[in-house]
């Protein structure tokens, strides 16, 4: 090996080496397809307790007065979260096992924080609106929530996050202006835009 190859050779285990560190490497791919299957999976659930049978491309004017309708919608949320984080934690600690690296680590704990803080204040906005019945923008309000929390976690993460997080974040305003298609962007912030994302960092990264 000359000594060029060897200080190149050096400069990429260096880079590794950073980027293990300050990275939440861990984060699986097929992780972000699964989720977005759920939220898929959750929308056709509401469309069916909502919508249905109008078409699901059709412009929503009236508003959701039972409650025990909003009761279901939140369940089924839940239920998709729950799902999302827990398939998420199970592939990404397997992808760290084959690392060799730990799932909760210095990187894993700065993008949690970054994560959590446009999260946990979006959600209790979000608990604010539903208790004053402004239902027809919650789902624009989870998109744009959640885009900022992808930014803002970004820098310990996988470049594309960032671009997903502005992706979500556009969603969102765009669902803000057109509440009566929430369901839609909902859908297609959740569940379209997290299965593409995924499967370019599974097919880039796993």
């Amino acid at each position: 090996m000359t000594n060029e190859s060897k200080y190149e050779a050096d400069i990429a285990s260096i880079r590794n080496m950073m980027e293990r560190t300050s990275k939440f490497i861990s984060l699986s791919g097929l992780s972000g397809v699964l989720a977005g299957v759920y939220a898929l999976v959750g929308a056709g659930i509401v469309y069916f307790m909502v919508h249905f049978p109008r078409s699901p491309l059709s412009y929503r004017t009236e508003t959701i007065q039972p409650f025990d309708t909003i009761m279901k919608l939140m369940g089924v949320a839940v239920a998709v979260l729950i799902a999302s984080i827990g398939t998420g934690l199970w592939l990404s600690s397997k992808k760290a096992k084959r690392a060799g690296v730990k799932v909760w680590n210095r990187s894993s704990k700065a993008m949690f924080v970054n994560l959590a803080v446009p999260i946990v204040s979006g959600g209790i906005f979000i608990l604010f609106l539903l208790m004053n019945g402004h239902y027809g923008v919650v789902a624009p309000a989870c998109l744009v929530f959640y885009g900022l929390g992808l930014v803002n976690a970004s820098p310990n993460l996988y470049d594309e996050i960032r671009y997903l997080g502005y992706s979500e974040i556009f969603i969102g305003l765009i669902s803000a202006a057109l509440p009566g298609y929430g369901l839609l962007f909902w859908s297609l912030g959740f569940g379209v835009l997290h299965i593409i994302y995924g499967s370019l960092m599974f097919r880039k990264y796993d």
